[in-house]
């Protein structure tokens, strides 16, 4: 998916456990493409750039215990600077992600591409913290995974 006009996207995919290129060759390429889909999807133009960290359940629990009081890994965490340009960072813990594929009968492929496009919409100020939120979120989420190809996750 080439960028819009006006639409420039620097996604920085920052390695932190090896795993994630064994497990899905090409990983670093489809986090790229979900996170500019998302983008696209939300209309947000103009010079942006995030960072997407590939890691562990362990490292996604200590982030998760510090961040959100809650001592056990989840599928992403998104951390929204507060910045025009540098959006913030996204962070994944493949053991998790893995398993709730497999639970959810989803394509590996699939299930990270949805994460990177929900935790990239957290970036943007997008939220589920009520009925209203959750539905204009997943609406969005729905109509940006379709355009990757990717069927409805909910």
């Amino acid at each position: 998916m080439t960028a819009p006009a006006g639409l420039a996207v620097y996604c920085d995919v920052v390695l932190l456990d090896a795993a994630w290129q064994r497990a899905l060759p090409g990983v670093e390429r489809l986090v790229r493409r979900a996170a500019r889909a998302a983008l696209v999807g939300a209309r947000r133009s103009g010079r942006r750039s995030l960072t997407i960290a590939l890691a562990d359940d362990r490292r996604v629990r200590a982030l998760n215990a510090r961040d959100r009081k809650k001592d056990k890994p989840t599928n992403v965490l998104s951390y929204p600077s507060g910045e025009r340009a540098f959006l913030g960072d996204i962070v994944l813990a493949r053991q998790t992600v893995w398993r709730e594929a497999r639970e959810q009968a989803k394509t590996a492929a699939d299930h990270v591409s949805h994460l990177v496009v929900h935790g990239t919409l957290h970036l943007v100020g997008y939220d589920h913290d009520n009925d209203a939120d959750a539905d204009r979120m997943e609406a969005l989420e729905r109509r940006v995974l379709a355009r990757l190809g990717i069927a409805d996750p909910y």
